[in-house]
């Protein structure tokens, strides 16, 4: 399958409401106004998001009332003015059903000889996004999303990551140990690579260079953002080398 053909909906396609931003009173939460009055609506990125989250900062919010559910919104993009209008993905959870999609239909490369995907593995006392199986042998997939474009290129972490850094030691474990390891960055927009965030998480750049010497598999892929959703695009390079100027 082509990649064009791997596309999955902003708001799990329900209808979308543009809206401004007010205030974050909680790494969760956002107020924004909708329409004339005050409303509130879920974030699923627990990124700092200083440059993005400004008052008056333009967004998309999709309408996904549950029972239980403490607010009737999720905030899934903020747009940047253009033209060309520009959108950072703010649900954490699109990238990671993008790839799953991509996976499942076979159409990342370096992946394609795998019939089997399953979610949250468990290996040992850790958990992965993906365990690929129905191959010789098997791998383990962590997803990582990079939407902070810096002079169109995208950085990774907006800010430290703990778990992050964690994950890539036991990826680099497993694979000195004989395991098929690999991490995968989604570059939301038009990226023309990946860089790591030094100024955000030096270590997490230091861990991600580590885990590649010893065998786990880095790639990357630019996957253009629009209101109908994040597209699988072509695969871009990984600048381990790259540091973020400190302006963030």
């Amino acid at each position: 399958m082509a990649n064009a053909q791997i596309l999955v909906p902003l708001g799990r396609g329900g209808p979308l409401s543009e809206a401004l931003f007010l205030a974050r009173p909680n790494r969760f939460l956002v107020d924004a106004e909708l329409g004339g009055a005050t409303v509130q609506a879920h974030l699923a990125d627990r990124g700092r998001l200083k440059e993005t989250l400004v008052p008056g900062a333009r967004l998309l919010l999709a309408h996904q009332p549950a029972p239980g559910r403490k607010t009737q919104y999720q905030a899934v993009a903020a747009i940047h003015a253009g033209p060309p209008e520009r959108l950072m993905g703010l649900d954490t959870h699109l990238p990671n059903r993008l790839i799953e999609a991509a996976l499942r239909a076979q159409a990342l490369p370096p992946f394609a000889r795998y019939p089997q995907v399953r979610r949250e593995a468990t290996v040992g006392a850790s958990r992965f996004d993906f365990q690929l199986g129905g191959a010789a042998e098997p791998c383990l997939v962590e997803v990582k999303s990079a939407s902070l474009l810096i002079e169109g290129v995208a950085h990774f972490p907006d800010a430290p990551t703990e778990r992050g850094r964690r994950h890539l030691g036991e990826l680099a474990a497993l694979a000195q140990a004989g395991a098929r390891a690999a991490v995968v960055f989604v570059a939301q927009g038009s990226a023309s690579a990946v860089a790591m965030h030094t100024a955000i998480d030096p270590q997490f750049a230091l861990a991600l260079a580590e885990a590649a010497r010893r065998g786990v598999e880095v790639y990357a892929y630019a996957c253009p953002l629009s209101r109908a959703g994040i597209a699988l695009g072509h695969e871009i390079p990984v600048l381990f080398e790259t540091t973020a100027k400190e302006h963030l």
